[in-house]
């Protein structure tokens, strides 16, 4: 047995999905008005059609050198110091090195007080 409050509930859901479906249709009734093609048929520019050339995978480089590397080298070289300043040391921008310096903490390579960095352990 449902109660008032679930029918009432059902009844506003079913309102609110025929209203999207309205809005969705008055706004590709405007688009086509305006000669353009609606969202749905929209391509973004990229890849061909059919092109069947998928992504390659990111490697991970194995051996020294890396940048996770050298950020730890420099966190050891230097205690304390901070990700911008190992960005503009390593001539990198810090949004990529607060990438690599979060998954170094998570393999417990470096910690982090604050804004500082030290060698972990």
């Amino acid at each position: 047995m449902t109660s008032a409050v679930d029918k009432a509930r059902e009844a506003l859901r079913e309102s609110l999905g025929a209203a999207e479906d309205q809005v969705t249709r008055v706004k590709n009734a405007m688009i086509a008005l305006d000669g353009q093609t609606p969202a749905k048929q929209r391509r973004s520019p990229g890849r061909p059609r059919g092109s069947s050339a998928a992504k390659p995978k990111r490697r991970r480089r194995k051996g020294g050198n890396t940048r996770a590397d050298e950020a730890v080298k420099l966190v050891e070289k230097k205690p304390g110091i901070s990700a911008s300043a190992i960005a503009k040391a390593m001539k990198i921008k810090p949004n990529y090195l607060y990438r690599v310096l979060g998954d170094l903490e998570k393999e417990g390579r470096v910690k982090k007080q604050g804004r500082q960095y030290f060698p972990a352990g």
